[in-house]
Formats: structure tokens, C-alpha cells, sequence
């Protein structure tokens, strides 16, 4: 198993804990964002993902891109220990959230929307960190309520198993630190960050301990 990554992409830093909570063993590549004008913009990569995004998961001849059809692919796949609960509704539960975070607070957020604001919008430094936190800051506020008022929620996003909402929710939160969010308002995503954290698989995939940091 074969995982194209960057140590800061949010997208990749899930796969990443999917792979270490189902202690699956993989070989990670770096593909440098920035370096040589972005690695993912070379033939070689575009070859894997025409989209010229992270990650790009390589399986037994597979290649599997966007971090969330990865995540079921590694559930269906490999199946124990789980990413989803058993019933029904639960699973949409997980899935809601994931969502939440995969599709309404990040995108808006990423690498590429960055620097769309800053190298042809010429948004300066301090109106991208407004847009960064505006955003941030109205994801996190709708997920915090959702958490808080759910019973489902237990130690982690869903129960007291880590599970796919939680492999979105991490990244998502080192990121907002990043970018000096406050983040007082969401008690709920916080302490679910934390007991994420005091477990060794989220914190081997942390950007900080990647081969490629810099």
C-alpha cells in the first residue's frame, strides 16, 4: 500500500489516521505542495490524479483519490477495526459530520483557495486570515452544536471509538490552531480533539512527525 502525502495536507493527514486506526502498514510518498512549483503539478503525478490533489492512495493496483471515498474504501476493505457503527442511522450520523467538515468548512479553506486570494484576488496576509477564520469559526460553530446536543456523542464524535468523523475532525483543528483561531466557543470539538490526541494513531499521522516536514 502506497500513500502520495504531504505532511500538512488536512486530506492526507486523515488517510493517514484511518490507516494507523486500522494499523494498516503503508509506504508514504512525499509529493511537495510548493517545491518545483508544486509536485502535484508534474506529468508523473497528473498521471495518478488529473485533479492534481492529495492524497492519492495506491492498493493492490487500485488508485484511489479524494480522502473520504478512501476512507470507505479502507472500511469496506479492511473492515475491523471499524470507522463507522453498525446501525444504520449511526453511520449516516458519521458521515453527516465527516461531511461537515470534508466539504463545507475546508474547501473553503485549502491550500488553493489560499493563494487564489493572495496571488490573484491580491488579498493581503490580513484579509485571508478574516476569510480563514470566518469560515473556521461558522463550520465549527454549527459542529460544535451538533455534538453538544447529540447523545451519540461520547468520548469521541460518535460514541467512545474513534471513527471516520474524528479522522476529519483532527485535521481540521490543527489547522485552525495554525492559523491562531480561537477556538474558546467549541468546548465539545476540544475535548473531542484532545482524546483524539492522547491516542498514538492520531498522534503518529500529526504533520509534525512526518518524514517530509519541514
Amino acid at each position: 500500500m502506497k500513500l502520495h502525502t504531504f505532511f500538512r495536507s488536512s486530506a492526507s493527514y486523515r488517510v493517514r489516521i484511518a490507516l494507523n486506526l486500522k494499523q494498516l502498514p503503508y509506504e508514504a510518498v512525499a509529493v511537495h505542495l510548493s517545491k518545483n512549483g508544486g509536485e502535484q503539478h508534474s506529468s508523473e503525478f497528473q498521471a495518478l490524479n488529473p485533479q492534481e490533489l492529495l492524497p492519492v492512495l495506491q492498493d493492490e493496483g487500485e488508485v484511489l483519490t479524494q480522502s473520504l471515498a478512501i476512507l470507505e474504501y479502507l472500511e469496506e476493505r479492511y473492515p475491523n477495526p471499524a470507522l463507522l457503527p453498525d446501525s444504520t442511522a449511526g453511520r449516516a450520523r458519521v458521515r453527516a459530520l465527516s461531511l461537515m467538515i470534508a466539504c463545507e468548512i475546508h474547501p473553503l479553506n485549502n491550500r488553493r483557495v489560499l493563494q487564489y486570494l493572495s496571488e490573484q484576488l491580491h488579498v493581503d496576509a490580513e484579509q485571508k486570515n478574516r476569510w480563514y477564520r470566518h469560515w473556521v469559526g461558522l463550520g465549527l460553530a454549527a459542529l460544535e452544536k451538533r455534538l453538544a446536543q447529540d447523545a451519540c456523542t461520547g468520548r469521541f464524535c460518535h460514541g467512545d471509538t474513534p471513527g471516520m468523523a474524528d479522522c476529519c475532525l483532527v485535521p481540521q483543528i490543527y489547522n485552525a490552531q495554525r492559523f491562531e483561531c480561537d477556538l474558546s466557543a467549541f468546548p465539545t470539538v476540544m475535548r473531542i480533539f484532545d482524546e483524539c490526541m492522547g491516542l498514538e494513531a492520531f498522534a503518529a499521522a500529526g504533520p509534525a512527525r512526518q518524514f517530509d516536514a519541514a
